[in-house]
């Protein structure tokens, strides 16, 4: 069986392909990127697949039996039309089924929602392609915090418009695992699993890095308002307006879904303390 994860040179791509290749062997899976080259250390068979060109992907699924297709990230309205690429290129070669990397949210509520909307309809459309396909919402990744810490230390507290909400997190190593299992095992065909951790507060969050790192931050909520603009000036209007609007869901309960994860796996999720302590021993390693 010969699995195919498109993405394969970005963090999440690269960690369902490590997990597959302990899973079913390296001989086996084909990692797919738009540059050919930032891949090739994983150790498998590397393809050229753009998603803006269904030409790569009608090569690159050739022989393919399961299809990983990560999420893209470039604007909302066209990644429409690139996840269609390959869903359309699978379909013309014979692939057997689809596993899509879709998100927890909100679909009409905050600023993040437009991302939201693209990844239901390509939901739609892997429902729709006539393949067996099964669907994972991610949760929010950990590690983007953690990467951040030093600026958390700097600041001595964690700040954004969050509130009390809560916010199912996971990361990147337990979704590789997580859509490893899906791809190989038949009888998750045709669900949609949310793939989450537990529900936790940026008081939380503080309080378990503070127990991992020694460190003493605290928690401090701003506006919707106020937040967005500090983003914004920070990383430009849309990147700025996407992080606020993740925020902003997470404060009204968007964030805070059951967790089918042990569904997909058949183990519990990796509690947010576990986390961010395999975060802090890999980056130590």
């Amino acid at each position: 069986m010969k699995i195919a994860v498109t993405s394969a040179s970005g963090k999440l791509g690269a960690s369902i392909v490590k997990h597959l290749i302990n899973l079913i062997g390296k001989e086996n899976v084909i990692g797919i990127a738009r540059t050919v080259e930032k891949a090739t250390y994983l150790g498998v068979e590397i393809r050229k697949g753009d998603y803006n060109s269904r030409e790569d992907f009608n090569s690159a699924l050739q022989g393919v039996d399961a299809v990983l297709l990560v999420s893209g990230m470039d604007e909302p309205q066209k990644r429409i039309q690139q996840h269609r690429n390959v869903i359309e290129a699978a379909k013309q070669n014979g692939v057997k089924k689809i596993v899509y990397t879709s998100i927890v949210g909100d679909e009409d509520k905050n600023a993040f929602s437009p991302i939201v909307q693209s990844n239901r309809q390509t939901e739609k459309d892997v429902q729709a392609s006539g393949l067996q396909w099964v669907i994972g919402r991610n949760g929010i990744y950990i590690e983007p915090d953690l990467e951040y810490l030093d600026t958390y230390i700097k600041e001595g507290r964690i700040e954004n418009c969050a509130g009390q909400g809560k916010c199912t997190y996971t990361s990147r190593e337990e979704l590789g695992y997580a859509y490893a299992k899906l791809l190989i095992e038949d009888k998750h065909n045709g669900q949609v699993y949310n793939l989450v951790g537990e529900p936790v507060t940026q008081s939380e969050l503080a309080e378990n890095i503070n127990k991992v790192y020694g460190t003493n931050l605290i928690y401090n909520s701003v506006t919707v308002d106020n937040y967005a603009a500090d983003r914004k000036a920070a990383l430009g209007d849309f990147m700025g307006t996407v992080i606020a609007g993740i925020y902003e869901g997470i404060k009204a309960g968007a964030n805070d879904v059951p967790s089918d994860y042990e569904k997909a796996t058949g183990r519990a999720p990796k509690s947010l303390f576990e986390m961010i302590s395999e975060f802090k021993n890999n980056s130590e390693a």
